[in-house]
């Protein structure tokens, strides 16, 4: 059926694009804006697959297991890395945070570009990459349960990345509205200096937040490389999944919740063009621009209701320092 398979790629399309939105809300809530969410998800995805290569180069019988958790951790550890140090640039040191996110895009992307091709000329030569036995475990179906006849297909033929992305965006959503600290990170976001009289650390929940965002972001990264690709890199493969989880945040209205939803729009706007016939070369990368349009117009339609729920917070983007308060 077509337009089963059209939904499950658009699932699969989304799925990188939900981690980025996810870890960029965690982020955006404390305040920070991080625009380097798309080469976050570079170093991710780069880590993951090295740690995965090194790995399975290191031993004659490589576990799919094994290299699972390895490439797991080091993506984490690396996006996180990645999150660190925007967060040392920005909240200590003061730096321009756009400047500072964009640089870190330039910085995410040449990172993963020039590992990418140091592990192919390892691997044998360009496009030779391939740590499949790492990616069979990322790849694994639901066992039973995919054999059920299109539901089967449509809910549980995904690998265990694509059900963790849905799980985070669902304990962020009641992080944040369940709990005192949630409760807190939201307020810091909107009042950073009321945040702080009343005796919350604001520069701890920052940090935290900030790191946190970047490390389930890697994540995204590590889902298109190991278990879109089935384990391989392409240099500039990820194209802008990076800058389109950073338009589903606004999509969302900084709502993990919308942004599942959100992801599987994303992902079926994504590739709207291969399901068309007819179209022209310039005619698909108009298409490609679908989920930009959809964010516009939904933050114009959000900015004149004027909802309080609905709006970014208050000090997004805004650099607190305490003596300044």
């Amino acid at each position: 059926m077509l337009l089963l398979t059209f939904i499950q790629n658009a699932i699969s399309q989304g799925i990188s694009i939900l981690f980025g939105a996810t870890g960029e809300i965690v982020t955006e809530k404390s305040g920070n804006l991080n625009l380097g969410i798309p080469g976050i998800m570079y170093m991710g995805g780069i880590a993951g697959l090295m740690g995965a290569f090194f790995y399975e180069k290191s031993t004659d019988t490589p576990n799919a297991f094994i290299g699972l958790v390895i490439s797991f951790i080091v993506t984490l550890l690396a996006s996180a890395l990645g999150g660190l140090i925007y967060s040392v640039l920005t909240i200590t040191l003061r730096a321009n945070q756009n400047v500072v996110g964009l640089a870190l895009t330039t910085f995410g992307v040449g990172f993963g570009n020039f590992f990418g091709g140091s592990i192919s000329k390892l691997a044998g030569g360009v496009g030779q990459i391939s740590v499949k036995t790492t990616a069979s475990a990322y790849r694994a179906k639901l066992p039973i349960l995919h054999d059920i006849p299109v539901i089967g297909d449509l809910l549980f033929s995904y690998g265990f990345l694509t059900y963790l992305s849905i799980i985070i965006a669902l304990l962020l959503a009641y992080f944040l509205k369940k709990t005192r600290k949630g409760l807190n990170l939201r307020a810091i976001g909107e009042d950073p200096g009321a945040a702080d009289a009343a005796g919350i650390n604001v520069s701890r929940y920052k940090y935290i937040s900030t790191v946190s965002g970047a490390a389930i972001a890697g994540l995204g990264g590590l889902y298109f490389v190991m278990e879109y690709l089935g384990g391989t890199w392409t240099n500039n493969g990820f194209g802008d999944r990076g800058w389109l989880a950073i338009a589903l945040v606004i999509l969302s209205l900084w709502k993990p919740v919308n942004a599942i939803w959100g992801s599987f729009l994303f992902g079926g706007l994504y590739i709207l063009y291969i399901y068309l016939p007819g179209l022209t070369r310039a005619t698909q990368e108009l298409c490609k621009m679908l989920p930009y349009v959809v964010t516009i117009i939904v933050l114009i339609l959000s900015s004149k209701r004027n909802k309080q729920e609905n709006q970014p917070p208050a000090s997004l983007g805004q650099a607190y320092f305490r003596e300044e308060r």
